[in-house]
């Protein structure tokens, strides 16, 4: 329980800890950015334990971060909300579905860029119906870390790598957590 508490409070701090910041030392509100929304596909291969993997296809919508938060925050400061559903391949096929939230961070000064990058961290939960020995349940936490670049005209194409991670944050016993890195191409609509 106390890790739970502790990656929460990580999380909840990593998420809006720099948008008070910013409040504090800018100037007027910019306008706010569209609301976009975009279709994704990924697969996954675990590096720890080896020999899970999986793919996903993922309904995203990216907000501006002033929309949805109560407080001003770097105008790069992004609020993405996701689905996921799709399997697990390996070892065996089963299904896999989760629901994330991420504070996405565009490199400064590339609003208009063809190119833009951007980092980011989030966390959600995540079903599975498969389970590694000792994981424990199927409901659990996944928390995940992101890098990326949208490119194309209006950047419309992106392209991701996470680090995903599963467990339940010691809400059982067993608490294997599941580690993979994650690629993912996509596109806004």
């Amino acid at each position: 329980m106390k890790r739970l508490i502790g990656t929460s409070a990580l999380i909840g701090a990593l998420m809006l800890a720099p948008g008070a910041a910013w409040a504090q030392l800018s100037g007027p509100a910019a306008p706010l950015e569209p609301t976009r929304y975009a279709l994704a596909f990924s697969c996954a291969d675990s590096y720890s334990p080896q020999g899970v993997d999986f793919c996903l296809l993922t309904g995203i919508a990216l907000f501006d971060y002033d929309r949805v938060w109560p407080h001003r925050a770097p105008e790069s400061l992004r609020f993405r909300v996701e689905y996921s559903l799709g399997a697990i391949v390996e070892p065996h096929v089963r299904l896999m579905s989760s629901a994330d939230i991420i504070a996405q961070f565009y490199y400064p000064g590339t609003s208009r860029a063809s190119v833009r990058p951007y980092l980011g961290g989030g966390t959600g939960i995540i079903y599975t119906d498969y389970k590694v020995e000792g994981q424990g349940l199927k409901f659990n936490f996944n928390p995940l870390i992101t890098a990326g670049v949208e490119f194309g005209p209006a950047a419309a194409w992106f392209a991701e790598a996470r680090l995903h991670h599963i467990s339940n944050a010691g809400l059982d016993e067993e608490n294997t957590g599941v580690n993979s890195l994650q690629l993912m191409l996509g596109r806004y609509f």
